[in-house]
């Protein structure tokens, strides 16, 4: 499964303004973990800012002044996300921006045409209900470190939010399920026939003590992202 976690930063908060979209940050993500890729621009939005983004940002039209404009750079970003799922939060905003540039371009369509949407204001709002879900909200919440977060900014906060993201939906991914290359399993596999006859002669499997450390460290990081951990209070259960 490829996601792409997207955020982008803006001269205003309305589109229908004319607003324009000055930073777009995206992580790649290929079956839960980070791939290495990255897509991550400037741009020249050829108008102001309104009062108060600049300061959000920490962005201003003589830093952006020499960098490309949108229409310089839509096929490259388009051939990034295309068919992937993007993890947005508040995905409206992003999209009615991104959609907004795209419209200025002839032929290109809509985000929604490429890609699936999956938006973690939402996913948080179902989770988290009557509570503020903001992006350092979660963070908090989710135990993301963001003290490093001063500025808004397009590839930092979709850094930030693929950790929220995992954190959110943690399941097989997050306990490491799928980690072992194919090769490594297929050596260590122990035929089905091996667990008949005799109890003693079937074969035993001794947990070393790093590989136990290393387990309960997994636990106690799940459990402080997610609140909870189910294999936690099975095992408490059971003592």
């Amino acid at each position: 499964m490829r996601q792409i976690v997207l955020d982008t930063e803006t001269t205003g908060l309305e589109w229908q303004k004319g607003n324009r979209v000055v930073e777009i940050g995206c992580i790649e993500l290929v079956q839960r973990r980070r791939s290495g890729r990255e897509f991550h621009c400037y741009l020249n939005p050829e108008r102001e800012f309104e009062d108060g983004a600049r300061e959000v940002t920490g962005l201003d039209s003589e830093f952006l002044a020499d960098k490309p404009r949108f229409a310089e750079i839509a096929q490259e970003f388009l051939a990034f996300i295309d068919g992937a799922e993007l993890i947005i939060h508040n995905a409206a905003f992003d999209l009615g921006f991104l959609n907004a540039e795209l419209e200025r371009l002839p032929g290109l369509g809509r985000i929604e045409d490429r890609c699936r949407i999956e938006d973690t204001l939402l996913l948080a709002r179902q989770r988290f209900p009557g509570q503020r879900n903001s992006l350092d909200a979660l963070c908090r919440r989710l135990g993301v470190d963001n003290a490093h977060r001063v500025k808004h900014g397009a590839l930092l906060d979709a850094e930030l939010l693929a950790e929220v993201y995992l954190a959110l939906t943690a399941g097989q991914g997050e306990i490491g399920f799928g980690e072992m290359p194919a090769a490594r399993a297929a050596d260590t596999t122990i035929p089905a026939a091996a667990f008949a006859g005799d109890p003693a002669q079937r074969p035993r499997v001794r947990v070393q003590a790093e590989e136990l450390a290393a387990h309960q460290a997994r636990l106690a990081a799940l459990e402080k992202k997610a609140g909870r951990c189910l294999w936690r209070e099975l095992e408490a259960a059971s003592d």
